[in-house]
């Protein structure tokens, strides 16, 4: 039997910036009787858990990071008027546009409008909506024409009915025309 004074060793991980180190730590042993009872297996499980812990808090920063640098991005587009996506066109470029947007563009715009204003990331939207991200982004750009199921899908993800994003589609064309 040790005597209740005496000091286990053991080691601990610590994250120092991108790496992982071992460090020995010294414990009192009294309340510590677990500690001393773990076999080798016990030990390296016990230390494999810290660093899923550690990786994971580190996981967690950079997302917050990341959402705060799209928060920040989207705060700065509210403040710049002029860099606002504006869906009126000028009565100059209305007559030659009418006829240069297609209904799969017009679709696109009004999406990718929707989106933006509700401060959604292609990603979030794809996933919503069980749609690839590759796939959104063209049809966003007018590049590839969505089928009723898609465009349906795509809508609830946005919060809106397939009804009400038609309108908004109608509503654009038209005002190309005036």
């Amino acid at each position: 039997m040790v005597a209740e004074n005496t000091v286990l060793n053991r080691t601990e991980l610590t994250q120092s910036g991108e790496s992982y180190e071992l460090k020995p730590v010294s414990l009192p042993q009294r309340g510590n009787a677990r500690v001393r009872n773990l076999t080798p297996a016990q030990k390296r499980a016990v230390m494999f858990a810290q660093q899923q812990v550690l990786r994971a808090r580190a996981a967690k920063k950079a997302k917050d990071d990341r959402q705060a640098a799209l928060n920040r991005m989207w705060m700065q587009d509210e403040d710049a008027p002029e860099a606002k996506r504006s869906t009126k066109i000028s009565a100059d470029d209305s007559q030659d546009n009418v006829q240069n947007v297609s209904l799969r563009e017009a679709i696109g715009h009004v999406l990718r409008d929707l989106r933006t204003k509700d401060h959604k990331t292609l990603r979030e939207v794809s996933e919503n909506a069980g749609v690839s991200l590759g796939y959104l982004s063209e049809v966003e750009r007018g590049q590839k024409e969505a089928s009723s199921e898609l465009l349906s899908s795509i809508a609830e993800a946005l919060g809106v009915s397939v009804p009400q994003m038609l309108r908004m589609v109608a509503d654009y064309l038209e005002s190309l025309e005036n």
